[in-house]
């Protein structure tokens, strides 16, 4: 944990190289000092299909699921310091964004808990 999903149209790939993407996001989330690196996990979606204001912009959105526990700050500075990132990254695409997301503590479970 954590988890970060980037979604993102198609042509973001045409741009940069998913590995690069995702190191960005990884090294990024790991610079605050929130995470043990080896938790940090990082995925890509890629839509050909979607609409974005009922145009088709190209869009970055990531989703940030993390453990609850962390300050508003904290959560703000990380999704700062991501879409800043990805911002320098791809100064080209309108729409960049991102949302953190708690899970419950109570209620997450994995298999190394069994």
């Amino acid at each position: 944990m954590p988890h970060f999903i980037i979604d993102c149209s198609e042509n973001v790939l045409s741009l940069e190289r998913e590995e690069a993407i995702l190191r960005a996001v990884h090294k990024t989330a790991d610079a605050t000092g929130l995470f043990k690196s080896s938790d940090i996990k990082v995925r890509i979606r890629a839509f050909k299909k979607y609409a974005v204001g009922n145009t088709k912009k190209n869009f970055i959105h990531v989703f940030g699921n993390i453990m609850e526990g962390r300050s508003t700050e904290a959560k703000a500075s990380l999704s700062k310091a991501i879409v800043s990132k990805l911002k320098s990254m791809f100064p080209e695409i309108p729409v960049i964004s991102i949302n953190i997301r708690e899970f419950e503590k109570a209620t997450y479970f994995n298999r190394d808990m069994l």
